[in-house]
């Protein structure tokens, strides 16, 4: 009775309803060639190190170029991806689950001109902003938690190893030397959020001694006091 008399109709559950609530369809943002052969995909192939093409049965091509990203990334840095995908690929970008980002066109003759901008623009230190690899034989964008920035339970932070890592393995991002795919994750405590348990190599950080607690300040640190009251006997 409490929906029908809010005006909730059974027959036409649609009627009314708001639906613009949160983030929008994915679909909508798809690119014109990849909405058009949805489900219609032949095959994929990759050209080189970070570059793909995937062949749909109606004969359309769609090139995927991708590169390494960060799990904490500058508004300027988005702002920067951003600039690129209106440049380059219509305003279409996407990023993977392994934080690389990945820009689509749909000739062939806009691939070089993409890689060499994204190639071409670094950091003041000299690293590559947008490096072009991830694909096939080599090591994948490595996986992380959050780290010191924003959690409670790290035994080590993210940002720092997997920098270290990724500069000494980054030729193999770059190539296809290895035998296979590699992928290489890092966690940050026993939690282990950061999908170590399903990759290749895993570098965990774990307590070797149980954290000192500051009992002056811990009832007033962020969501501590909520995890606490959450248990009735406060055996948290």
């Amino acid at each position: 009775m409490a929906f029908i008399s809010s005006g909730y109709n059974p027959d036409k559950p649609m009627e009314n309803r708001i639906t613009d609530i949160g983030p929008q369809k994915y679909d909508k943002f798809y690119p014109p060639v990849i909405a058009k052969n949805k489900g219609k995909w032949l095959y994929h192939e990759i050209i080189k190190p970070g570059v793909l093409v995937h062949v749909a049965e109606s004969g359309d091509e769609v090139y995927t170029v991708r590169c390494g990203g960060a799990r904490l990334m500058t508004v300027t840095h988005i702002r920067e991806i951003c600039e690129i995908a209106d440049k380059h690929c219509d305003g279409h970008v996407r990023f993977t689950t392994r934080n690389n980002i990945e820009f689509m066109v749909d000739d062939k003759a806009k691939v070089d001109p993409l890689v060499q901008d994204l190639e071409s623009r670094k950091f003041d230190g000299g690293s590559f902003k947008f490096p072009v690899g991830g694909t096939g034989a080599g090591v994948t964008n490595i996986i992380h938690t959050q780290g010191w920035i924003h959690c409670h339970t790290p035994a080590t932070d993210a940002s720092g190893p997997v920098k270290a890592t990724m500069d000494v393995l980054f030729d193999d991002f770059k190539d296809h030397r290895l035998p296979a795919q590699l992928r290489v994750s890092l966690a940050c405590c026993l939690n282990m959020c950061g999908a170590v348990h399903c990759s290749d190599i895993a570098i965990l950080g774990y307590h070797r001694k149980p954290p000192l607690l500051d009992h002056e300040y811990l009832d007033k640190m962020c969501e501590i006091p909520l995890a606490i009251a959450a248990c009735p006997t406060a055996a948290i």
